[in-house]
């Protein structure tokens, strides 16, 4: 059973880092592109270049396992930045929220066997 659930958590990880992998590169290579999508959604072009940075230290941060605390942070980031994706792609009615959609999913289920399989101590006391 546990190495089913390390099997599952890798491929959720896998996916979600894929999807955030690809917004990072669309950032830097598709910047104009990403800044017609960022500035008909009504944000502001001057955060694409921070929120790559913010992802490419979340990956770091999920994958090294270096600090719990900041592996909480950048789970957290993630689910919210694909949450707001999802409801930007809903309110400009463009059909782009299916990867949205899969990188909650992904993101949920990593966090949860993340827990279950490498430690369940959150909050301040595991700090």
């Amino acid at each position: 059973m546990m190495k089913i659930q390390k099997i599952v958590y890798w491929v959720a990880t896998g996916i979600m880092c894929a999807i955030f992998s690809f917004s990072i590169f669309n950032y830097f290579a598709n910047h104009d592109m990403i800044s017609g999508f960022f500035t008909s959604f009504g944000f502001p072009t001057w955060l694409i270049y921070p929120m790559a940075v913010a992802k490419i230290l979340g990956i770091v941060a999920v994958l090294s396992k270096i600090s719990p605390f900041l592996k909480e942070w950048a789970y957290a980031g993630f689910f919210f930045n694909a949450i707001l994706a999802f409801a930007a792609h809903q309110m400009a009615q463009d059909g782009g929220g299916m990867f949205s959609i899969v990188a909650i999913l992904a993101i949920i289920v990593s966090r949860y066997l993340d827990g279950k399989l490498f430690g369940k101590t959150r909050g301040a006391q595991a700090y």
